[in-house]
């Protein structure tokens, strides 16, 4: 890359991120504790979906200090060899000698393990950002293992969506905006800035299949990997098993199948949940259940013509539970009786399961709220569990079923959490 050209990309980054720190932003629910970090000698690595917030994210971490900042997301290094000598020296140029640096979707750069490490060693404090779960795993555990803290920073939660909207808890409209934020999801373009869902979301959708999976993937038949993804997102919550559906989309393989589901789950579109047990083998041989990153991308990439309530609720309600932290298939994941009822999720405590929760959008057939107590309290008695929830969309109460409690809540309510603040 020519000397110039990199100097007027520096350059011209350089006054992008001086706007942008300008600018006022929805205060994340983990900034707080994730600003304790920055002191860290260990490197920062921000992850989540394209678009979901990491890169306003990283900054805001960064606002109170002195630091460097670099995207190699640019649409000017596309196609460009970059030399890293260079880039160090123009970055020095213009920010000066601070020992913080922020680069932006780090993923973009070959081999930007060994050039972290390389900083790492020479005494940067780093923050980097990427759109794949990959940087958690292989090359983070490979080159710096013990030396980095992982970020994940997904679409807005309900109380960071409610922040955006200035709204306030006692004016009455709860339902509807969780109706609305169910329908539409936590994507900030969309929240913020009022972008047309269905438009945005399926532009978004797109890129990231493109960018995130068939690009660095270097997948051959884009069009099976583009109809998993659509597949997917028409089936949230169901169950699968590779072969079934190797089958019916027509892959050679129930391998390559499941090595392109990987893929979608490396770039945070869809995460998939299995049944648990306390024998290993078994949890891998259980149906998985599908769920989608973000229920916008359902409203806009859906092909029926209305929606299904009650299965936007369960994927709202999986993805709330994965930003607080719970990590599917090692503490999270949905449970089958003997008699083969289903709870929608299990939440694991240490070496067992310590919350059981059904999501039911309409109670009002009294058949299926018997269906559903009665799978909880058969779990319940199986696992011992006593903490039996059934998060409902407007129904509180509590009702007592072979001598255990079940907890009635409202969606709302258990997304704002025990403390009601936002």
């Amino acid at each position: 890359m020519q000397k110039t050209l990199l100097k007027t990309i520096v350059s011209k980054q350089s006054k992008e991120k001086d706007n942008l720190l300008s600018l006022t932003y929805v205060e994340r629910t983990k900034a707080k504790q994730d600003k304790k970090w920055m002191s860290s000698s260990l490197i920062k690595v921000v992850l989540g979906p394209r678009r979901s917030g990491k890169s306003i994210f990283s900054l805001m971490l960064l606002k109170d200090r002195q630091f460097v900042y670099f995207n190699f997301d640019d649409p000017a290094l596309v196609g460009e060899k970059l030399d890293l000598y260079k880039l160090m020296d123009e970055l020095h140029a213009v920010y000066g000698d601070t020992k913080y640096i922020l680069f932006d979707e780090i993923q973009n750069l070959p081999g930007w393990e060994l050039f972290a490490n390389r900083l790492h060693r020479q005494g940067y404090n780093l923050v980097l950002t990427g759109s794949n779960a990959n940087l958690l795993s292989m090359e983070l555990a490979t080159h710096l293992t013990g030396r980095h803290f992982p970020i994940e920073i997904l679409p807005f939660d309900f109380k960071e969506f409610l922040r955006a909207k200035n709204y306030n808890l006692d004016n009455g409209e709860n339902l509807k905006l969780l109706e609305q934020y169910m329908m539409f999801g936590g994507f900030p373009e969309v929240v913020i800035k009022n972008q047309h869902p269905r438009g945005y979301l399926d532009v978004l959708f797109d890129a990231m299949l493109f960018k995130d999976v068939v690009k660095r993937h270097k997948v051959r038949f884009s069009g099976q990997i583009d109809q998993l993804g659509s597949y997917l997102i028409n089936n949230i919550s169901n169950q699968y098993s590779f072969r079934k559906l190797a089958n019916m989309l027509k892959f050679k393989s129930d391998v390559t199948l499941e090595r392109y589901l990987g893929y979608l789950e490396e770039a945070y579109i869809v995460f998939s949940l299995s049944s648990f047990s306390t024998k290993v083998g078994e949890r891998l041989k259980s149906p998985k259940k599908n769920y989608v990153v973000d229920n916008g991308f359902v409203t806009a990439k859906a092909i029926q013509q209305s929606p299904n309530n009650g299965k936007l609720m369960e994927n709202l309600v999986f993805m709330e539970l994965v930003k607080r932290g719970h990590n599917p298939n090692r503490d999270l994941f949905y449970y089958k009786t003997r008699n083969d009822r289903e709870v929608d999720f299990a939440l694991k405590e240490g070496t067992k399961i310590s919350e059981l929760i059904q999501v039911c959008y309409d109670l009002t057939d009294s058949d299926v709220e018997q269906r559903e107590v009665k799978a909880l309290v058969e779990a319940g008695e199986e696992l011992k569990v006593a903490s039996l929830i059934i998060l409902t969309w407007d129904e509180e109460r509590e009702t007592e079923k072979g001598g255990k409690q079940i907890h009635f809540r409202p969606l709302w309510k258990w997304l704002i959490g025990k403390a009601g603040k936002l």
